[in-house]
């Protein structure tokens, strides 16, 4: 029996040791140019290209096909994906379980919305590795997972929200004011799986400070923390070191984003996936 892991390149992930896994790349298409999220890609460079882009943008999820080249090969397969509520990666994914089932009979596939994006998508699909490793049923897997699901979080802090503004992923308005007064915007991914803003700072520094109390207040105690950052590793150091100051028994990990969560988060954004404290071990 071959299990696999397959995710979208939300997830900023290209690999996941000790298991067999596959990276669906999503796509972010210009008037001028299409990027393809794959690991060879300059997310940075496109992400500094995007700022004085004027034309218009938009994202492309991988269609049905896509999905069914990710799972051949394997009897059992568990799929993450993007929150459904910003993209139809989930659709497609499911649509592509159901076909793959049906041209393989006996095999099984979990696909999972995360509700989400970024770096709680790759807590997820970490958890996701370990569980396929140990002597757990598929159901078990699955429900095991799931159950996890519900305690990991995502924060965000952007010096932009153009990308996000263009394609309908924030208000118009929200965006014209960050830009406006030179602040950060500090966010999260909601229980449906939408971006909502918490609030508004001056400065960085304020911004993490705030990142700090919202993985307080939602239950933070230490455990895995996956800071995904858009050309802003300075950034991404210091709130490592914030939150180690605090919850030293954290295990901080930084990671570079991606095209697509470099294409919404833009130059200088970060992104903060955690677990709380009730998050089950395996």
């Amino acid at each position: 029996m071959k299990r696999k892991i397959v995710v979208d390149s939300s997830s900023n992930l290209c690999q996941l040791p000790g298991v067999d896994f596959a990276c669906v790349p999503l796509k972010i298409i210009t008037d001028e140019q299409e990027y393809v999220d794959t690991p060879d890609i300059d997310a940075f460079a496109m992400a500094s290209a995007m700022r004085s882009y004027k034309g218009k943008s938009s994202t492309s999820c991988p269609n049905v096909g896509d999905f069914l080249a990710a799972y051949q090969g394997a009897d059992e397969i568990f799929v993450v994906t993007i929150t459904g509520t910003l993209s139809g990666c989930n659709n497609a994914a499911r649509m592509a379980a159901e076909e793959y089932q049906d041209i393989n009979p006996g095999t099984k596939v979990y696909v999972l919305d995360s509700l989400s994006t970024g770096p709680e998508m790759s807590l997820i699909a970490a958890r996701m590795a370990a569980l396929a490793q140990t002597d757990a049923t598929f159901e078990e897997i699955c429900a095991a997972v799931e159950e996890y699901s519900h305690h990991t979080h995502l924060l965000f802090s952007l010096e932009s929200l153009n990308n996000l503004a263009r394609n309908g992923r924030v208000k118009l308005t929200a965006a014209m004011v960050a830009r406006a007064l030179g602040i950060r915007v500090v966010g999260q991914a909601s229980p449906q799986g939408d971006l909502g803003i918490i609030c508004k700072t001056r400065g960085e520094h304020g911004a993490l400070e705030r990142l700090i109390l919202e993985m307080r207040d939602k239950g933070f105690a230490g455990g895995p923390v996956e800071i995904a950052h858009c050309d802003n590793e300075k950034a991404a150091r210091r709130l490592k070191l914030m939150i180690e100051a605090i919850w030293p028994a954290a295990k901080v990990e930084l990671v570079c984003c991606g095209a697509l969560c470099s294409f919404y988060a833009e130059l200088g954004g970060l992104l903060v996936g955690y677990e709380d404290a009730e998050a089950p071990a395996i």
